[in-house]
């Protein structure tokens, strides 16, 4: 909290660009307002539903996410969360009666070293916008991660593993979201920045192991990649 009040009155300079005295100046709020973008999908991971995202991971969305993210610059989860939204609406099909967002759970060595769980902020504020604007949104926590090793030198294949060996499911937590489901509510898997797809592929799967259909993801932002590669991990 604290982390957050420091960025939001005394912005030292913006996350996008550098300009200093603000924290999101317009002109880098411009450069991010576009549609969503339609992920490729990864043919090498059959479970992976369809992705939607923000924007394309580069120029200053990549800047706003590697501050906030990384540098603690809890300000920016109103700027990215609302790319979240923008994402989400393009996911939900006509006539839903609304949508539950499921983040992807940070670990928590790294919930520890952000203050919180990253992803978890941006659902929230995601839901909130969507909520204003007449898609009821709700957050729901049916899942949990592990520790996990660093996934640098792994292989793809290993990637996989490790991700899908990182999740659980939290089984006090199924039932509310069955619940969702059931009254027509769209559960839509989020993240803030997909590149190969092996995380949401590996979370995907163990919610519908679960008999809880995914109906798509959404993040932030993607990060381009030839559509068969198998060449990160999130």
């Amino acid at each position: 909290m604290f982390a957050t009040l420091v960025d939001l009155v005394l912005p030292t300079s913006c996350a996008g660009c550098g300009t200093a005295g603000v924290a999101w100046c317009d002109r880098c709020a411009d450069r991010i307002a576009g549609g969503p973008v339609r992920v490729p999908p990864a043919r090498w991971l059959s479970g992976l539903p369809p992705v939607v995202a923000g924007g394309v991971y580069e120029g200053p969305l990549r800047e706003a996410v590697n501050a906030y993210k990384e540098h603690g610059r809890h300000g920016l989860a109103a700027v990215l969360g609302d790319r979240l939204a923008v994402a989400v609406r393009a996911c939900v099909p006509a006539g839903r009666a609304g949508v539950l967002l499921v983040p992807v759970p940070a670990t928590p060595a790294a919930a520890r070293r952000r203050f919180g769980d990253h992803v978890t902020r941006l659902a929230r504020r995601a839901g909130a916008g969507l909520t204003r604007a007449g898609v009821p949104g709700a957050v729901g926590f049916p899942l949990r991660a592990l520790p996990r090793p660093d996934s640098v030198g792994l292989t793809a294949a290993q990637r996989v593993a490790a991700a899908r060996a990182g999740l659980r499911l939290r089984p006090g937590r199924l039932g509310d979201v069955r619940a969702a489901v059931a009254a027509g509510v769209s559960l839509i898997l989020v993240d803030d920045v997909i590149t190969s797809g092996a995380t949401l592929d590996a979370a995907a799967g163990l919610l519908r192991s679960a008999g809880l259909p995914v109906t798509a993801a959404a993040t932030v932002a993607y990060t381009p990649r030839r559509p068969d590669s198998p060449e990160s991990e999130s």
